[in-house]
């Protein structure tokens, strides 16, 4: 195991409106904003449709298995990592029956809005785990 401390630069906020495809739009906004490496720390609102993949094997690489479904769902979290300015998110929703999760994929669409907080970190790499000073 690795640890280290990491001060946070700067929070991004990200409103999503309807229609628009939560995956793209978080991964627009840390193109705009120049976040190489944070934290997707918050999400909520609300999705039309979702589509995410969750692991199917335990062999090494594990297997995926993507699934989605139209329909009105409220997001209750989005977290994950910027990682050299890509995004691996994950996002948890509920209906009146059920919550579920999984890796956010592209065709999340909002149904009435969406807003996420994005950590920018300083000086921490997400990439480089041999390299001592490094996460």
């Amino acid at each position: 195991m690795l640890t280290r401390s990491a001060n946070i630069q700067r929070l991004v906020v990200v409103r999503l409106s309807t229609g628009e495809d939560v995956l793209k739009s978080i991964q627009n906004a840390v193109t705009e904003n120049g976040v190489r490496t944070g934290a997707v720390l918050s999400g909520v609102g609300s999705v039309s449709r979702y589509r995410v993949h969750v692991v199917e094997t335990v062999n090494m690489p594990p297997g995926d298995v993507f699934f989605g479904e139209e329909g009105p769902y409220d997001i209750l979290c989005i977290t994950g990592l910027i990682i050299d300015g890509r995004v691996h998110a994950h996002i948890t929703l509920s209906d009146t029956q059920k919550a579920l999760g999984g890796h956010l994929e592209e065709g999340c669409r909002i149904l009435t809005f969406g807003v996420v907080l994005i950590a920018e970190i300083a000086e921490t790499v997400l990439t480089d785990w041999d390299r001592p000073g490094q996460l």
